[in-house]
């Protein structure tokens, strides 16, 4: 099940560099993540200030 970021993301850009396989890109107002990309690793949610990312 792939992780999403919800609208609470600030777009700090964090989570995209804690991604080891480039999933989470800039999105319009938020960051997205890919979900095909995704490995479910949780490292981005780990790493996000707002905890704005949670599993789908």
């Amino acid at each position: 099940m792939a992780y999403v970021i919800s609208d609470a993301c600030v777009s700090c850009g964090t989570c995209a560099g804690e991604c080891p396989v480039g999933a989470i890109s800039e999105g319009d107002g938020k960051y997205v993540i890919d979900a095909n990309a995704c490995l479910d690793c949780g490292s981005c949610a780990g790493a996000c200030p707002t905890e704005a990312i949670s599993q789908e």
